[in-house]
């Protein structure tokens, strides 16, 4: 394998914690590294319902952070609840700073919607809906007006390279293929994105996978909470692949759910209705979709026409699938969104890997405990990003100009081949969604099992494919040592949770694999 060797900082992924750090990191030499063009394919780009933050008078980072612990369901660290909300309000201001279009009411202040199981209005909003694509555009100019930043669009990372027990390199390829060379870094911040892509049914960008998580794990990183994935419950019931997704703030702003006999099922089920926590809200729309009610969101009565100017990227979405959501019920289903899972770091971004700093959607900061706070996420991501910017700048010694990185010309031998076969990560996608999905039982969880590791010896050289049956072994394994319901981890043999204050999950991929049924199932 062809190898080089650079004095950057090595930024895997473009969302906004690695436009963060790598901001952050100026004026030090850093290489961003990008599967697709900036803006297009990191799922940050796609939040719809903005950043939260304590930003009216009348609320207070401590109230933002008791939300929090609540919506976590026993598991959240307290102590990152309390530095991330209180950091929270200065990095709207600085977003603001350079550049982010925040909505602002006429006396310049933020137009703040509420979210699910927030006690007060407290999510920044960008023209409704477009938080993540506003915010992503202003860092992404940024990025690109600042010298000590090298981008390589087009590239993906297979592996890291570990020397002394120490992550010193990564491996990449072209991203449609190529053979892979390794790079060698003192640094890696892992900054690439979720695991939504493993079940069929998804709001995220197509390429996100559980690559991040999968190639950090394969080099010995210890994971946490890997069995936590929350199930978005208004994604667009319309046969897109990704789901296009209708914002938890049309429910802030007063949207009903209601299923094909028009009752509103929520009101049974929840003191707080449409806006109970996310996983109370998916189960019961999966429950309605099982049972054949066809469960649909209602804008028409709070929102009717203002739909289409307010929230355009739903309107949108909805118009193309052939629903006026001015006029009729828009319908939903529970996708696979966010991941609380990932590479177990501390408060300052680190991993148990020494040189491998990890932040963003990638990372398990213990901030969402089992169940993540609506509008959390990007928060989670500006926050560790920043902090991890400052380790590897106290971390590293300083370096003058570096020149970039000389990427090699594409090259693959006749007739290898890279990437993943489609077929097999389509069997992957259907057996998480049947094993490892919204309810989950010990039986299906081990065929879920048995699945990964018959597609894993399918296509045993292909890294990308390794990468997406890591992530998806630590998930079904987590999801089957936990042997309680807590948060969006629901196990219908296990329905209760074993008390109001849990234990986080701990593993690594050794161990997850352990837990694999001896035979592996035929394809």
């Amino acid at each position: 394998m062809d190898a080089q060797s650079t004095a950057r900082v090595v930024i895997l992924g473009a969302g906004l914690a690695a436009l963060t750090a790598a901001l952050r990191l100026a004026p030090r030499p850093v290489l961003l590294i990008s599967p697709d063009p900036l803006g297009t394919g990191a799922s940050s780009a796609w939040a719809q319902g903005g950043m939260a933050a304590a930003m009216d008078q009348a609320d207070h980072p401590a109230n933002h952070a008791a939300d929090t612990v609540a919506a976590g369901a026993g598991l959240v660290d307290r102590n990152v609840a309390d530095f991330v909300t209180a950091e929270a309000p200065e990095h709207i201001r600085e977003l603001t700073r350079i550049g982010a279009p925040f909505d602002r009411t006429a006396e310049g202040g933020y137009v703040l919607s509420r979210e699910a199981a927030h006690g007060f209005a407290r999510v920044v909003r960008v023209k409704g809906d477009q938080a993540g694509a506003g915010i992503t555009r202003t860092l992404i100019a940024a990025v690109r007006a600042t010298p000590s930043v090298q981008i390589a669009e087009g590239w993906l990372a297979l592996g890291l390279h570990l020397e002394a027990g120490r992550v010193a390199g990564v491996r990449l390829m072209r991203s449609e293929g190529s053979a892979p060379f390794l790079l060698k870094t003192p640094a890696v911040l892992l900054a690439a994105g979720g695991a939504g892509g493993l079940y069929a049914l998804t709001t995220n960008p197509a390429r996100i996978r559980g690559q991040a998580l999968g190639l950090a794990a394969r080099a010995g990183a210890m994971i946490a909470d890997a069995e936590f994935v929350q199930f978005h419950p208004t994604a667009l019931d319309c046969g897109e692949d990704p789901a296009p997704l209708a914002t938890e703030a049309l429910r802030g702003e007063g949207a009903h759910l209601i299923n094909r006999l028009g009752e509103r099922f929520m009101l049974a089920l929840h003191p707080d209705a449409e806006l109970a926590p996310r996983d109370i809200v998916a189960r019961a729309i999966y429950a309605q979709a099982q049972a054949g009610l066809r469960p649909m969101l209602d804008t028409r009565a709070c929102l009717g026409a203002r739909i289409l100017s307010e929230f355009p990227i739903v309107a949108t979405a909805c118009l193309r699938n052939g629903v006026d959501p001015a006029t009729a019920p828009i319908p939903v289903a529970a996708a696979a969104h966010y991941h609380m899972g990932g590479v177990a770091t501390d408060a300052v971004g680190q991993s148990s890997l020494p040189g491998l700093w990890v932040a963003g959607e990638s990372a398990s900061t213990g901030l969402h405990g089992a169940n993540r706070l609506a509008s959390n996420g990007l928060l989670e991501a500006v926050v560790f990003a920043a902090r991890a910017a400052s380790s590897i700048h106290a971390t590293l010694p300083p370096v003058a100009e570096v020149p970039p990185v000389d990427l090699p010309a594409p090259s693959l031998a006749p007739g290898a081949t890279t990437l993943p076969d489609p077929g097999l990560v389509q069997k992957l996608r259907r057996a998480m969604t049947e094993g490892a999905g919204m309810v989950r039982t010990g039986a299906g969880l081990r065929q879920c099992l048995g699945t990964i590791a018959a597609i894993e010896a399918a296509q045993p050289d292909c890294e990308a494919l390794l990468n997406m049956t890591a992530t998806a072994t630590l998930i079904a394994a987590a999801a089957l040592k936990r042997e309680e319901s807590r948060g969006a981890h629901f196990r219908s043999d296990f329905p209760e949770s074993l008390g109001p204050e849990g234990q986080r999950s701990r593993m690594t991929l050794t161990e997850a694999r352990a837990l694999r049924p001896a035979l592996q199932e035929s394809l």
